[in-house]
């Protein structure tokens, strides 16, 4: 999903732009002024609770906010994402949007801020008063709102800088050449969205062949932690040595080494489109392991490939490989197969169960030819490619 937050003073055109770029972007527009004034014409639960609020003198807490802009999100799920206009603006709020976008399983892409020198703010303002007949734009009246906004909205600004997502953007010109501006900064973002794949399926499935070819293709980073394993073995590190009896019985190794060899790989390679993942999860447990090192990451899983394969045509294959070059510890004896294969069986329904859900899962048939069922996998990663990116 791509969630903006639009920032910028009184006067800086926020709501000219939010409204051009949510409908650019196919996004949700928020702009808590006006849901709450919908939710009180409406006279729904809240915005009675609202109303009753201000006609006391009071202002609306941030619980009713919250459970607002929560509503208004629930009513367009198509939406490529949210666009808040004007949400957070306390160092509280940011906090409150962090948590709300986690509930829905989310994040925030970037804090656009219109930034546009006092004078012309104050300019821009007193014309608006003069044309819409307003007697509270008096310039004493807006160089207090102006201050208000610097004394709440900096620590908002200080919150989004520390996370890397503040991004100034010049509000001076044309509403198009600021909108220009924007959607520039916005395409730039997306380009940088990484796409992070689990290859699933059952030992013998091609999951590292494709994963390979597939990693290759569009530049992305091939994480096997088989592969890593071994090597641990190998050179015989203290990771290797506690994880070489379990690969000579063909059992899962256990997760704190997995953890840490993933943690090393993704935090060597910055620079790649994203990354595929073969081997890893391997039980429900890691599924959730995997999220957490993405969430980590600031970013998580976007597709899961599971190639599926007959026990028959599995066995064939790594027997096969057990001849060659290629040949696994666990390939050399039938009993260590067999028992892969019934260790799959019996954890594979919770994982597979675990990304269905989470609408990831795309299936593919792991027995036919091999270029063939390579150019519909890759097919499947453009789409996916240009969904995450528009």
């Amino acid at each position: 999903m791509l969630n903006i937050a639009l920032f910028g003073p009184p006067g800086a055109g926020k709501g000219t732009q939010a409204k051009k770029l949510a409908e650019k972007y196919n996004l949700t527009y928020i702009s808590t002024g006006d849901i709450l004034r919908r939710e009180i014409a409406e006279s729904t639960e809240l915005g009675l609770e609202a109303k009753a609020i201000i006609e006391q003198g009071g202002l609306v807490s941030d619980e009713i906010i919250v459970q607002i802009i929560e509503n208004s999100i629930k009513m367009n799920p198509d939406s490529k994402g949210i666009l808040f206009d004007g949400f957070p603006r306390t160092y509280a709020q940011a906090y409150i949007l962090d948590g709300l976008l986690i509930k829905m399983n989310t994040k925030l892409s970037c804090l656009l801020s219109l930034e546009v020198p006092k004078p012309e703010l104050i300019n821009r303002m007193m014309l608006r008063a003069e044309k819409e007949k307003r007697a509270d734009d008096k310039k004493e009246v807006v160089e207090n709102r102006l201050r208000e906004y610097e004394l709440k909205t900096v620590p908002v600004i200080d919150f989004y800088n520390q996370q890397g997502k503040y991004y100034p953007i010049d509000g001076i010109g044309t509403v198009e050449e600021v909108f220009e501006r924007l959607t520039e900064r916005i395409e730039d973002i997306l380009s940088q969205t990484l796409l992070n794949v689990v290859f699933f399926g059952p030992p013998g499935a091609g999951k590292g062949t494709q994963a390979k070819r597939i990693a290759k293709r569009f530049n992305m980073e091939y994480v096997s932690t088989g592969e890593m394993i071994r090597k641990e073995v190998a050179n015989q590190t203290e990771l290797g040595k506690i994880a070489e009896p379990f690969l000579e019985t063909g059992d899962i190794v256990p997760d704190d080494i997995a953890i840490r060899l993933i943690e090393r790989k993704i935090a060597n390679h910055n620079n790649t489109k994203g990354f595929i993942f073969k081997g890893f999860p391997s039980t429900l447990v890691q599924a959730y392991i995997l999220s957490g090192l993405m969430k980590k990451s600031d970013t998580s899983i976007s597709l899961v490939i599971e190639l599926k394969t007959s026990t028959l045509q599995a066995i064939k294959r790594l027997t096969a490989r057990s001849k060659t070059n290629k040949a696994r510890t666990y390939d050399m004896n039938m009993d260590t197969i067999i028992h892969r294969m019934e260790v799959y069986e019996q954890r594979s329904g919770k994982i597979a169960e675990f990304y269905k859900v989470q609408d990831k899962m795309v299936s593919f048939n792991g027995d036919i030819d091999e270029n063939k069922l390579h150019e519909l996998i890759a097919s499947t990663i453009e789409k996916a490619f240009k969904e995450i990116r528009k």
